[in-house]
């Protein structure tokens, strides 16, 4: 699967994993040390993420159900958590820089294909 963010005409990534069963959005990243540049994992029924027990930081997208970007979070450390997104339907975590790389403003729709 691919992510682009289409207002931007920029991929956000190339290699995704959808988490939408309870145990696979529990578990998330947290059993990665890394994520390439082109990998980006996407947690279904999602408004806000902790960082606990993670090994490295991320960029996280928070997507609506209409696929607009509804929240950034740029660099979240481990053991941080983000803020609530209440609009939001989805995230992306992606590699650090993502957002910067990608230019992901608020507002961009974004396309899973």
């Amino acid at each position: 699967m691919t992510i682009i963010n289409q207002t931007q005409k920029t991929i956000i990534a190339q290699n995704v994993k959808i988490a939408q069963t309870l145990s696979s959005r529990i578990i998330g990243l947290l059993n990665r040390f890394s994520l390439d540049e082109n990998e980006a994992l996407v947690i279904t029924q999602c408004q806000s993420i902790h960082m606990f027990f993670m090994k490295f930081a991320i960029d996280a997208i928070f997507v609506d159900k209409n696929n607009v970007v509804v929240g950034l979070v740029e660099n979240i450390k481990p053991f941080q958590l983000s803020p609530i997104f209440f609009k939001a339907n989805y995230v992306i975590e992606a590699p650090v820089q993502t957002i910067l790389r990608t230019k992901t403003c608020l507002g961009d729709r974004i396309e899973i294909i």
